[in-house]
């Protein structure tokens, strides 16, 4: 019985060993993490052109819906 017992408390050890070191090497490559800077800066880039493309081409349509529903409103009163 005393073996093992032995037994399992170095196993649970050497578990615990195990656990602590993998979250302290987690850890330390979570704060090491600088992100992927260019791949933000290609979304932002992209982003921005999708949406001044679309601008550009729906801003006409854009602005006589506006106009429009502006001059129903004022026919109103």
């Amino acid at each position: 019985m005393n073996q093992i017992a032995k037994k399992l408390i170095n196993a649970e050890l050497a578990l615990r060993a195990t656990l602590e070191r993998t979250h302290r090497n987690f850890y330390t490559k979570l704060r090491d993490e600088r992100g992927d800077v260019p791949g933000w800066v290609l979304v932002v880039l992209m982003t921005t052109g999708l949406v001044t493309a679309i601008w550009t081409i729906a801003a006409p349509r854009l602005t006589a819906i506006l106009k429009n529903s502006l001059d129903a409103m004022n026919g109103i009163r």
